[in-house]
């Protein structure tokens, strides 16, 4: 019997489209087809396949990556899908309703363009990313992966996947080898995927900074983002005609404590800025809460001087550039209707 044969007398829909040849039972049977005849089209030999618990491929030969990413949304919703059509379109639901399944870990980073992910077509199991209370268990090519909060997934080809930093967050959660994590980790930075920042969230929220490769890479993280963060300062300074300030800089009372260390500082408008990758954030570990204290006590003292200190995310500096030089140059411009700042020494570093 042909695989694309229609079972039953009047199908409501073709069992296949020639593309995602991949159904649950359930839509089986909307289409007309009993489990028992699902079942005999699927022994061995026969011309379908089970490809998960509940998710049959309508045809005898190894399923395509794109077959297994839509089975693997498909076994993650198979509850619910029921009556669902195999192949999103103008009028067709997507395998995964409301966003509660997402493909994550190392085949959403391949998803996403990454070129130190695997190709798809070499992972044995793609992760799925499925809320925390869902009664489902790993099989086959599908490793579930629970989260007590869903982020809003993207679509990517017509497949629903976890963003950059959570789908990192879950492939390092996997991954032993330290080269492997930096590479990615630095991909995410270099190629504009995301901000350190939200890497390092995501990290910290599964408990992975207390794996020395992990710190290792993120160190290194840190210091790419960083580096490409100052690139777009000096940049935005240049490129919006802004006065050009005095560069990464320590700032110290004449004879007295040092102030801290700012990205850039403009002396005769007493302005300083400061990129967010040099602000530590509470919380993050114990010892965090007293850096994160002091660095606070140093910007009060800043601005009891008189000093006005700009803070802009690195985020910004790529996405709202105009924004940003509207920021700086309005903090500017103040500064002549304010009194005049104590004097500050302005040291290299």
């Amino acid at each position: 019997m042909n695989h694309n044969t229609p079972l039953s007398p009047r199908p409501p829909h073709p069992l296949s489209d020639g593309t995602h040849r991949v159904l649950t039972h359930a839509q089986l049977r909307a289409r007309g087809v009993p489990a028992a005849q699902a079942g005999e089209q699927c022994r061995p030999g026969g011309p379908w396949q089970q490809l998960l618990p509940g998710v049959v491929l309508l045809h005898p030969g190894p399923p395509t990556s794109e077959e297994r990413l839509h089975a693997v949304l498909l076994y993650a919703a198979r509850e619910r899908t029921a009556g669902v059509p195999a192949q999103p379109g103008a009028d067709e639901p997507s395998a995964s309703p409301s966003g509660e399944a997402m493909i994550t870990g190392l085949a959403a980073l391949a998803l996403h363009g990454f070129s130190s992910a695997p190709a798809l077509p070499s992972l044995d199991v793609f992760d799925v990313l499925v809320p925390r209370l869902r009664r489902l268990r790993s099989a086959g090519c599908a490793r579930v992966v629970r989260a007590a909060a869903l982020p809003v997934p993207e679509q990517v080809a017509g497949v629903p996947v976890a963003p950059v930093p959570r789908a990192l967050a879950d492939a390092v959660a996997g991954l032993q080898d330290a080269g492997t994590v930096r590479r990615l980790l630095t991909e995410a930075v270099r190629g504009g995927h995301c901000d350190p920042a939200a890497v390092v969230r995501e990290l910290t929220g599964a408990k992975l900074l207390n794996r020395p490769h992990v710190v290792d890479a993120v160190d290194s993280l840190l210091a790419e983002g960083r580096a490409l963060a100052e690139s777009r300062l000096y940049r935005l300074v240049r490129e919006h005609g802004l006065p050009e300030p005095c560069w990464n800089v320590d700032l110290r009372l004449p004879g007295g404590p040092r102030l801290g260390v700012v990205d850039a500082y403009w002396p005769e408008q007493a302005v300083a800025l400061e990129l967010d990758t040099r602000a530590p954030r509470p919380g993050r570990r114990p010892e965090d809460d007293a850096v994160w204290s002091e660095y606070a006590r140093r910007r009060e003292h800043l601005e009891r001087l008189g000093v006005t200190v700009v803070r802009i995310a690195p985020r910004r500096l790529r996405d709202a550039r105009e924004q940003a030089a509207a920021v700086v140059r309005t903090a500017l411009m103040a500064a002549a209707d304010r009194d005049p700042a104590a004097y500050v020494v302005v040291l290299p570093r």
